[in-house]
């Protein structure tokens, strides 16, 4: 079934749900900065809005907009500015 999460004092929540492609959750960030650690792979695609993401072993942000993917190794730590409330698709390998 469905699982929710909340983290950053409720700036980013997620839920969690499962899809033919594997674990998967729809979220919402509203602007700030944020890290975030990964303990699989992460397909994150931008669904509205937009953020600037500094990927692991990178010292430059990249802005990705709507319907934009980057993908972070597993057991990594990525930096993420989210510039206006944007959502978000996350898919988990």
């Amino acid at each position: 079934m469905f699982k929710t999460n909340e983290y950053f004092d409720g700036k980013v929540m997620s839920m969690a749900f499962e899809t033919s492609n594997g674990p998967s959750t729809i979220g919402v960030m509203a602007k700030g900065d944020y890290e975030f650690g990964t303990s699989t792979i992460e397909h994150m695609t931008v669904t509205s809005g937009k953020m600037n993401i500094m990927l692991p072993d990178s010292n430059e942000w990249k802005e990705y907009k709507e319907f934009e993917t980057f993908i972070v190794d597993k057991n990594k730590k990525f930096k993420v500015k989210v510039l206006e409330d944007t959502s978000y698709r996350c898919l988990y390998r």
